[in-house]
């Protein structure tokens, strides 16, 4: 099962990814506690294993920001997480080829969906019965060590995962070590 560790903003959250390899990891644009701007994504990216593809998180960010990122080449995919419609993804794709994942709803122009709560990065669950796609998805939202296991028989493309690895609102090499071994023991 593939994994993304989200919300890294630190020097120390980068050695904790480069030592478990996650698949995915997240620089959060969009206000949020664990926002980053874009000289720290840079700073962060530089120092991130080559393996490890990073995910610039967005909220109704204007456009142009997302540009400024892709051609810092600081992210290898687009995650958009707020009421982004189609034309806004199309605007998008007029200067990028970066795969883009869609919260929420699917957009017949994204190439992954993710699946959250309507208030992210605060670690509540919300219905997983509830997931309708034909899309590969991300599975986000509460998700921490007491309730990977029935996350993971929701069968996911990607588990994504922030708070749920945080102690004191950081990230927690020992929490995101044992979620990222029950997901690689999962398959």
């Amino acid at each position: 099962m593939l994994i993304k560790i989200c919300g890294l903003r630190r020097a120390i959250d980068i050695e904790y990814v480069n030592k478990l390899k996650p698949d995915y990891i997240g620089f959060v644009f969009a206000d949020s506690k664990r926002k980053v701007n874009i000289n720290e994504a840079t700073l962060l990216k530089a120092n991130l294993d080559k393996n490890i593809k990073a995910v610039g998180v967005f909220r109704n960010n204007d456009i142009e920001l997302i540009k400024e990122v892709v051609e810092s080449n600081i992210i290898d995919l687009i995650q958009l997480h707020g009421d982004e419609d189609d034309s806004y993804i199309l605007k998008i794709k007029e200067f990028t080829n970066l795969p883009i994942i869609k919260a929420y709803r699917d957009s017949k122009y994204s190439d992954y969906s993710l699946f959250d709560n309507d208030d992210p990065g605060k670690g509540i669950v919300f219905d997983w019965n509830s997931i309708n796609t034909k899309k590969p998805f991300f599975l986000a939202g509460g998700i921490n060590i007491n309730n990977i296991d029935d996350a993971l028989k929701i069968n996911p493309y990607c588990i994504d995962v922030s708070s749920g690895v945080e102690e004191n609102g950081f990230k927690d090499f020992d929490k995101m070590k044992e979620l990222i071994k029950r997901c690689r023991d999962y398959e």
